[in-house]
C-alpha cells in the first residue's frame, strides 16, 4: 500500500499554479494538521505501507515544530517503508534535513525548475545555482535519494537556455530527474495575465533535446528519467494502477475498487468534510485506467500481468488491435507506445477513455 499526503501551503504563490492558494499562515497550518490527523485515523485501515509521498505546496515551508508534527503523523501507519519522499524547495535548512532523516525520509524531490534568473523571476522563485549545488551536496552527505524537477517550455525560453539548464542539472549527478512542459491552463494567474504557451514545434524540439541530453538515464515514464534501480517506486504505484490512500486537501485515492477525490475547500476540510466525491469502478473503467496509466510507462504494460489481472488476452481488445495495426502501439512481451508517438501520447491514450470490453 502507498500513501500520498498533500500539504497545500507555501511561502509564496507560484505563478504557474492555481491550487495552492494559501499564503503561509501558522494558525491555518495548525488547523490543517488537526484535520489531517483526524482524516488519517478515520480512513486508514491498517494496511502495510511500502511508500509514502508528502507533496504540496511545499511541506518543508512549515516551521520546524509543525514539520515534525506532520512527520509524526506517519507513525500512524503500519510501515515497511522502502521509499519515503518529501518535496522541498531549494531553501531547505540543515535542521529540517536532520529532522527528515530522523523520521525515515529517504528521498527528496527538489523544485529546482530552472536556474536561469529571468525564468526564476517569472516562476516566482529566487534561488541561485550556488544554493542548488550546496543543497545537493548536503543531501548527498545524508545519503538521500534525490530527484530534481525541471520545467521547460517557459514562454520566451530558447533551446540554448534549456540546454544550459540541462547541463547544470546533469552536473548535479542526481538519481532522478522529472521534466514538465509548462502548460498555461485556464483560470491560472499566467492565463489571466494573457501569457501564452510556446509554439508547439519549439516545445517538441525541447522534448527531443531533453531525451538526447538525459540519455544516460532510463526514460521510464513520459516525464521521468532515472538511473538504474532509482525509478520512483511511489509513482509507479499510480502508473501500475495499484491502490493508494490520498490524504489532505485536494488529494485523490484509489482503495479497493473505489476512486475518490477530496474537497478543495479549506473550510470544508477543517470541518471534517473530507471527500468531495467517490466512484466505484466497473471492469471497463478499471481496464480503461490500466491502459491510460500503464501506457505512460515507456516500457508499457506487461502482457502476462494484464492476463493474470483480468483473464483477458490484451490483443483481443479491438482498439488495441487497431493501434497495433497503425503502428502506434508495439507488441512484444509488453504493449507500449511506439517511441515516435510518445510526445503526442495523449492522442493515443484518449482511445481508451470509455473503453468497452
Amino acid at each position: 500500500m502507498s500513501i500520498y499526503i498533500h500539504i497545500p501551503f507555501c511561502k509564496s504563490i507560484c505563478s504557474y499554479c492555481d491550487f495552492c492558494k494559501f499564503y503561509y499562515n501558522s494558525n491555518w497550518v495548525d488547523n490543517y494538521l488537526d484535520s489531517l490527523e483526524k482524516e488519517i485515523k478515520l480512513n486508514y485501515k491498517g494496511e502495510l505501507v511500502d511508500t509514502i509521498y508528502i507533496g504540496g505546496g511545499t511541506p518543508t515551508c512549515l516551521d520546524i515544530s509543525q514539520l515534525e508534527r506532520l512527520l509524526k503523523l506517519t507513525n500512524l501507519f503500519n510501515k515497511n517503508t522502502i521509499e519515503f519522499t518529501v518535496e522541498t524547495n531549494v531553501d531547505l535548512s540543515i535542521d529540517k534535513i536532520k529532522l527528515l532523516k530522523q523520521y525515515g525520509v529517504n528521498r527528496i524531490s527538489i523544485g529546482v525548475q530552472t536556474v536561469n534568473p529571468k525564468y526564476l523571476k517569472f516562476l516566482n522563485r529566487n534561488h541561485t545555482k550556488e544554493e542548488v549545488v550546496n543543497l545537493i551536496k548536503l543531501l548527498k552527505e545524508y545519503n538521500f535519494n534525490i530527484n530534481v524537477d525541471l520545467i521547460y517550455a517557459i514562454p520566451g525560453e530558447t533551446l540554448e537556455e534549456l540546454n544550459n539548464d540541462l547541463d547544470f542539472i546533469l552536473s548535479l549527478d542526481v538519481n532522478h530527474i522529472s521534466t514538465y512542459s509548462l502548460i498555461i491552463e485556464p483560470h491560472t494567474k499566467l492565463y489571466i495575465d494573457n501569457v501564452s504557451n510556446i509554439d508547439e514545434d519549439l516545445d517538441y524540439e525541447m522534448y527531443k533535446l531533453i531525451n538526447k541530453k538525459l540519455n544516460k538515464y532510463h526514460h521510464y515514464e513520459i516525464s521521468n528519467f532515472a538511473l538504474k534501480n532509482y525509478e520512483s517506486k511511489h509513482n509507479l504505484v499510480y502508473w501500475n494502477n495499484l491502490n493508494y490512500y490520498g490524504f489532505g486537501l485536494g488529494a485523490s485515492g484509489y482503495i479497493g475498487n473505489v476512486r475518490y477525490d477530496n474537497t478543495k475547500s479549506y473550510q470544508n476540510y477543517i470541518n471534517g468534510k473530507y471527500i468531495l466525491d467517490k466512484h466505484e469502478l466497473d471492469l471497463n473503467e478499471t481496464i480503461s485506467n490500466e491502459f491510460i496509466l500503464g501506457l505512460r510507462k515507456i516500457d508499457g504494460i506487461d502482457v502476462n500481468d494484464f492476463y493474470k489481472k483480468y483473464n483477458i488476452d490484451i490483443t483481443s481488445i479491438g482498439i488495441v488491435k487497431q493501434l497495433i495495426k497503425e503502428n502506434k502501439l508495439i507488441l512484444t512481451d509488453k504493449l507500449k507506445i511506439n517511441p515516435k508517438y510518445i510526445y503526442i501520447s495523449n492522442t493515443i491514450l484518449v482511445n481508451f477513455i470509455d473503453l468497452k470490453i
